[in-house]
């Protein structure tokens, strides 16, 4: 084993900015794009000597593509190296992917594992430091400040994102109301009665909070909330404004995965609403061609891949997320922004030649009268046919004569809109499973 390179992560300079009149920025907030990108390779090349050096997957991969750690000279470089899947996690479950020995992992966590083995990371105590710090950075860009209650209605345990809201607020200085997930009468009841100024918790969920509001007669525009930040599944601008319209609130997106972090690698910053800026002083972020893995640039549209610059436990190489994105530049922060997550490559259906993502059903859903965001879509097969079957939960309060007029109009809609011919169930509220509270968008009958 190569004992020549440091097992500590870089260290991040002083920034060599003007004084900034937004005192609320850290360190790496305010770092220029020169510092920052000296800061990158710096930290890239110590991930990939250390990725190398204790991950025999890693060794194994880098070998096979004829490239070693020190062949990256410039971030450019990095798009020689192979890219890692979540297959390659799966398939060396549980700790084969640690780079550290196990007494220095400090927490697991994992995917849920509904299509397979779940997907297993491990923190060191400095990688739980480094994610409480992006989180309460991520909560800060929101518009969270010290002192604020934090209502986390995200499910605690193995998912990322309870635990992950939890302490990044807990290092803000906030007060955290840990509620977790479910029971959406006693959410709405401690909303009222605990008055958060911030709530973190899926869009979808929101939602149903917000139905929940209305049911029980009582004005969700009243509450104490200022700020709502939301991740964990794509959602659309037209659910902002429902949220936004519904609540009062300003709602803004939080964006991670497990496998590079949990929530808090990217947010957005609620004086622009214009797209997550990634904390890129602590992940690299490429954008690929979701077919070739090509490098694309800036502003091209295709796969996000991300390379971890501090992790320790579990460094990844090149992590393909299949959530679908472009890179711009950065408005609020210097780091660059990805637009906003529409929509993933594995979520993409092709039917008869069109692709569908459930993103644009969801915008035309919420623009129907009576119908909630809550759907599903299932596909079948009749005969050679693909077919798809939008399931769509109606609200409380639509009278059921409403249902058949609300099918006919979303089927309209989806047709002249995506330029494919669906079926419309309208069913029951609370009809559809949800897991960590958000649904499976898409079930697939097919078979093989």
């Amino acid at each position: 084993m190569d004992t020549q390179h440091s097992t500590t992560v870089p260290s991040q300079p002083s920034p060599a900015t003007a004084p900034d009149r937004r005192p609320f920025l850290d360190a790496g907030e305010r770092l220029t794009r020169v510092g920052l990108e000296a800061l990158q390779l710096e930290r890239l090349r110590w991930t990939l000597h250390h990725a190398y050096d204790n991950v025999p997957f890693y060794r194994r991969t880098f070998d096979a593509a004829g490239v070693r750690p020190d062949d990256c000279r410039t971030l450019a470089d990095l798009s020689r190296f192979p890219c890692t899947t979540k297959d390659d996690l799966r398939e060396n479950y549980p700790f084969d992917m640690v780079a550290v020995p196990m007494d220095r992992v400090s927490r697991v966590h994992a995917s849920s594992g509904t299509t397979g083995l779940p997907t297993v990371v491990g923190y060191t105590a400095d990688d739980l430091d480094v994610w409480s710090d992006l989180v309460a950075r991520s909560i800060r860009a929101a518009g969270g400040r010290p002192g604020d209650r934090v209502h986390v209605a995200y499910g605690y345990g193995l998912f990322t994102g309870g635990l992950g809201a939890h302490y990044g607020a807990e290092r803000l200085g906030c007060t955290v109301i840990p509620v977790s997930g479910g029971m959406t009468a006693r959410q709405v009841r401690l909303i009222r009665d605990l008055r958060p100024d911030v709530i973190m918790v899926t869009p979808s969920y929101m939602l149903t909070l917000l139905e929940e509001f209305e049911r029980q007669g009582l004005d969700p525009r009243a509450t104490s909330l200022r700020v709502g930040i939301f991740g964990a599944e794509p959602w659309s601008e037209e659910m902002r404004r429902e949220i936004e319209e519904g609540f009062g609130i300003d709602a803004v997106d939080i964006y991670g995965l497990s496998e590079v972090l949990g929530p808090g690698v990217a947010s957005e910053c609620v004086e622009t609403k214009d797209g997550d800026h990634i904390w890129e002083d602590h992940f690299y972020p490429e954008v690929v061609d979701p077919l070739t893995s090509e490098a694309l640039a800036d502003g091209e549209t295709g796969e996000l891949v991300f390379t971890s610059l501090t992790k320790q436990a579990l460094p990844v190489i090149r992590y393909r997320t299949r959530d679908l994105t472009r890179l711009l530049p950065g408005t609020a922060r210097t780091m660059r922004r990805m637009e906003k997550v529409t929509g993933r490559s594995d979520d993409m259906i092709i039917l008869r030649g069109v692709n569908v993502f459930p993103t644009q059903i969801e915008e035309i859903v919420l623009r129907v009268p009576g119908m909630s965001p809550h759907f599903q879509l299932h596909l079948t097969r009749e005969g050679r046919m693909d077919h798809l079957t939008v399931r769509v939960e109606s609200r409380p309060d639509c009278p059921g004569e409403r249902r058949d007029a609300a099918a006919r109009e979303i089927v309209g809609a989806v047709k002249d809109g995506v330029g494919v011919s669906v079926e419309v169930e309208v069913v029951d509220p609370e009809t559809l499973e949800r897991s960590v509270g958000k649904l499976r968008r898409t079930v697939d009958h097919r078979g093989g």
